[in-house]
């Protein structure tokens, strides 16, 4: 663990950064799903537990969701699982960066989440990748662990959390740290937009959590950017090696 923290600390401070303000923004929502789900009514152990097996976010916000409405225990957790679906996309995603042994991967598969499978991936070095997963995923699900224990135990001393605005908090922080990417990398701006009008024009006719799946049509055009850059590369690489293979002849007849 502190080889892996140290890797980041020396190659990629910019990324430890990043990383301990998901973590803050995590603990943030963490705080508001506890104090939402011990006001609605439920024990304090309900959110605790739910945090340390199911560890899911918008899993767990729906399923307790579920419950205060007066559904079943059945249908919540039918919930829960309907949204992590994606997360076994996700395993196969970072297979390589859990390490060996059993172990590692049954922890490492507990840990994949949305925000540490994109700092993983977004290294292209094997070593930092696997030193953000393992980073990204212990920080947060610490963070995430103690904030809702936090809330939990608050409970309804905080009153309606959403007149915070903490359901903001993690959203402004994912934004600020795609901005640089958007604003450095055309491809990038092109696809999210596209993205983005996606999501929005299916939100009113779509059920909940699908226009983001839709939204993944914006990574089309990101990569037939990304196959247009490289065929010119290609072809631009192509044309100076003929180029020199043609001089290189020029010059032996001379000689």
């Amino acid at each position: 663990m502190r080889s892996l923290l140290r890797t980041l600390q020396v190659h990629d401070p910019a990324l430890l950064r990043d990383i301990s303000l998901v973590c803050l923004a995590g603990g943030v929502v963490g705080v508001s799903f506890g104090a939402i789900s011990v006001a609605g009514g439920l024990p304090v152990w309900v959110p605790v537990v739910m945090s340390l097996v199911v560890y899911a976010g918008a899993a767990q916000f729906s399923a307790v969701g579920i419950l205060l409405a007066g559904g079943g225990p059945f249908a919540a957790a039918a919930t829960g699982l309907l949204l992590n679906t994606r997360n076994a996309a996700f395993s196969l995603a970072v297979a390589d960066v859990l390490g060996p042994g059993k172990a590692a991967r049954f922890v490492g598969a507990h840990l994949v989440t949305d925000e540490t499978v994109a700092f993983a991936l977004a290294q292209r070095d094997p070593v930092r990748r696997r030193a953000a997963f393992w980073i990204s995923g212990l920080g947060l699900f610490t963070v995430w662990n103690v904030c809702v224990l936090a809330g939990a135990l608050a409970g309804t001393a905080l009153g309606d959390t959403a007149t915070y605005g903490l359901d903001a908090a993690f959203p402004a922080v994912l934004a600020a740290l795609v901005l640089p990417a958007l604003r450095e990398q055309p491809p990038v701006r092109r696809a999210a937009l596209l993205g983005a009008v996606v999501a929005l024009a299916m939100t009113p006719v779509t059920p909940t959590g699908v226009p983001v799946l839709l939204a993944l049509a914006g990574l089309v055009v990101w990569r037939a950017s990304v196959n247009v850059a490289d065929g010119s590369d290609t072809a631009d690489d192509s044309a100076a090696t003929d180029g020199a293979d043609a001089a290189d002849a020029a010059d032996g007849r001379v000689s």
